[in-house]
């Protein structure tokens, strides 16, 4: 699959903003409503509005199409971290900030996080998939963790550990949230969410 992935164009960048991002959107959602199986190069394009061949010409496969997906999600994530982390002055700012970006996320519906584990699934067969959804991974976890130390040596936190590590804990702080609302919809996940805020608040001060 490597080979083939590198023989194709360089992909969604060449498209047209507006069909590039139709075409994700488009696998992002079918991914979460039917799964990667039943997510069809046919039913996509009849989605986003384009030819089944366009995204055979500039993804090749259905894989390549799937990490663009993901690394758009990571991106937006990426972006809304940054932003939430911004103005913060204090820990307690810093929080609010997380839980806000935290709680849009969840307020988004299942479409991100099941799109993610279906990912994830596929991962456990493809060592290309593999190995592209852990860079990403690495980059977003690396990226949160570089703006901890720059807050921690501005004087706005009081890390209780590296930065790398805090950032990992709250990753996965927030995956189990994820995974728990999904597993079971109707819980209530406010007591959940204030445990992982008091986990949170022990580590940045």
């Amino acid at each position: 699959m490597q080979a083939a992935l590198a023989q194709q164009p360089e992909g969604p960048d060449e498209l047209a903003g507006d069909k590039a991002a139709r075409i994700v959107e488009a696998m992002r959602a079918s991914v979460a409503a039917r799964g990667i199986a039943g997510s069809t190069f046919d039913h996509v394009a009849r989605e986003a509005g384009v030819s089944r061949g366009l995204l055979h010409y500039y993804f090749g496969t259905k894989e390549r199409l799937l990490l663009e997906v993901v690394r758009r999600e990571a991106e937006v994530r990426e972006q809304r971290l940054e932003d939430a982390m911004a103005d913060a002055r204090s820990a307690e700012e810093l929080l609010r900030a997380l839980v806000r970006s935290f709680e849009e996320i969840l307020g988004e519906g299942p479409t991100g996080p099941v799109m993610f584990f279906e990912m994830l699934t596929l991962a456990q067969r493809h060592e290309e998939v593999a190995a592209e959804l852990a860079a990403l991974g690495r980059r977003t976890r690396e990226a949160f963790a570089a703006a901890l130390r720059t807050k921690s040596e501005a004087g706005v936190l009081q890390l209780r550990d590296e930065p790398t590590e805090v950032a990992a804990f709250l990753f996965a702080l927030a995956d189990g949230i994820v995974i728990r609302r999904l597993s079971e919809p109707s819980l209530d996940i406010a007591p959940l969410m204030k445990h992982g805020v008091a986990a949170a608040r022990a580590l940045l001060s």
